[in-house]
């Protein structure tokens, strides 16, 4: 069994203080209260918690003071937050509320030095860096504001520059994959994670069990983050909670009649039963 212990991370986008999936990072439903989740993913045994505000930087703002501090006081699991992140002011804030590390994306595709000066400050181990993949005619690029924005730079070519300058793990969305719950895009994510010394969590494409063991066995990452996988077997407990928001007709045809099931622990051990190293 590798010695290395592999983190199973629930990654739950945020808009307007509700949870929210898509695919592809557009076409969002909302699903519920973001705690109610994350302390329901804490009691079933996950590693971290990554909450990202999805709208932050198209607004410029950051919505999730209420959401870390309670999350840091109730539960005791690592949590990392991003979006709208523009500052070394903006991380402190972060941090201060309870956070354990922040990620960023676009701030740094328009000034990458921001990691020079934070690490100085918070040590590159508070610091995180989204690298979001889009495949075009077998071409990669990245982009930033959670899709929305096509910058043409060499996914690998970018990771390697923010790890020279003291970034302290890779968050790497495939945003081709994310939502489809059809599998990872093991060739960009074998291809970054062979050649980082730095840690790199995979994220989007996780639609079964043997998903994330194969993208596991077939790289060199050190986590998995999973949306649609966990939310949507979540969802259905917390549909009491969504009354005053909306719609919830499609939340309702998740309804099953059962009990809550805890799919992280029954994640981990499917991977320790093929090999591979995970907390229980």
């Amino acid at each position: 069994m590798n010695k290395k212990f592999i983190r199973i991370i629930p990654k739950l986008d945020i808009k307007n203080g509700l949870l929210i999936k898509g695919i592809n990072l557009e076409g969002l439903r909302v699903l519920g209260d973001p705690y109610d989740f994350a302390k329901f993913y804490y009691e079933c045994g996950a590693d971290e918690i990554c909450y990202v505000d999805n709208v932050a930087t198209l607004y410029g703002t950051n919505d999730l003071k209420k959401f870390i501090s309670r999350t840091a006081k109730d539960l005791f699991v690592p949590m990392t937050v991003g979006g709208g992140i523009r500052s070394v002011e903006d991380i402190r804030q972060i941090l201060s509320y309870g956070a354990d590390k922040v990620c960023l994306n676009s701030q740094l595709i328009k000034t990458p030095n921001l990691i020079l000066k934070a690490k100085k400050i918070f040590g590159s181990s508070t610091l995180c860096a989204i690298v979001e993949t889009i495949k075009i005619d077998n071409n990669y690029f990245i982009s930033c504001s959670n899709g929305r924005d096509l910058v043409r730079k060499d996914p690998l070519s970018w990771a390697q520059n923010l790890e020279d300058l003291g970034i302290g793990e890779i968050f790497l969305t495939s945003v081709n994959k994310e939502g489809l719950k059809n599998g990872f895009d093991i060739n960009i994510v074998e291809k970054i994670s062979d050649k980082l010394k730095i840690p790199v969590i995979a994220h989007g494409g996780a639609g079964n069990f043997n998903h994330v063991k194969k993208i596991i066995k077939d790289t060199n990452i050190d986590g998995v983050a999973i949306s649609s996988l966990f939310h949507y077997e979540a969802a259905p407990y917390f549909i009491k909670n969504l009354k005053k928001i909306g719609n919830t007709h499609y939340l309702q045809t998740l309804k099953k009649k059962r009990k809550k099931i805890n799919l992280i622990k029954d994640l981990k051990k499917f991977l320790r039963k093929n090999q591979i190293n995970v907390r229980l």
